[in-house]
């Protein structure tokens, strides 16, 4: 089962619950069949690594994202810059794109 999320790569979003809340951040990943988001600077966890000289790893201690389920992060409208629930609408030339629910603007370029 594939579960839609209406976020995707390279988003801008905020986070509105969790340790993070309030912090903003770029999507780096979307895991769909999770429904889990790995945003930039957010959800930091330090990673023990054990080095691996075959594949040029060093060891220590590696601080990285982890990912986030969707549901604790909101676009941020790239026009009105407001953070938004997420609509659709069908252009007059046949696309769908993704719109803002409080200015109407169009998230997708």
């Amino acid at each position: 089962m594939r579960l839609a999320t209406p976020l995707r790569k390279n988003d801008n979003v905020l986070i509105i619950t969790g340790k993070d809340r309030g912090k903003k951040g770029r999507v780096l990943k979307v895991l769909p069949e999770k429904n889990r988001l790995i945003v930039e600077g957010v959800n930091m966890i330090k990673r023990h690594t054990k080095p691996n000289p075959g594949k040029n790893v060093k060891g220590g201690i590696v601080e990285r994202e982890a990912s986030l389920h969707a549901s604790n992060a909101q676009l941020v409208c790239p026009e009105c810059g407001a953070q938004t629930r997420v609509g659709h609408k069908i252009l007059g030339d046949g696309r769908k794109v993704r719109v803002c629910r409080k200015c109407e603007g169009v998230v997708d370029k």
